[in-house]
């Protein structure tokens, strides 16, 4: 990684949860209470979430790709494109890797 991403890594990971919460406020205000991260509405059709979809359709470690996949890419743009919005985003897939690898190791 360049030395931005990698200290946009080292920020993100290093926030406290009252400066996601801080963050998360800020894009719920900026777009009309719609929290984008998560909960976009554009995911959401006929009452089903996308991310549920794709948990169904993939193995375990198809997911865990997945989820890691989208954790680089947020991290990666989050200078370019939405800012901490994009980090609040790798942080969910983060939270979303690490609960299937802690329900995979009680199995």
């Amino acid at each position: 990684m360049q030395n931005a991403q990698m200290n946009a890594w080292k920020n993100w990971a290093n926030s406290t949860p009252s400066q996601e919460d801080e963050n998360e406020q800020a894009g719920k205000e900026a777009y009309g209470g719609v929290d984008l991260v998560n909960n976009p509405p554009h995911y959401n059709q006929a009452g089903i979430e996308c991310i549920d979809a794709i948990e169904a359709a993939l193995s375990p470690e198809e997911l865990r790709g997945y989820y890691k996949g989208n954790i680089l890419k947020y991290t990666w743009r989050e200078r370019y494109k939405n800012g901490d919005q994009d980090l609040s985003k790798a942080r969910w897939y983060t939270d979303r890797l690490l609960t299937i690898k802690n329900r995979h190791e009680e199995e």
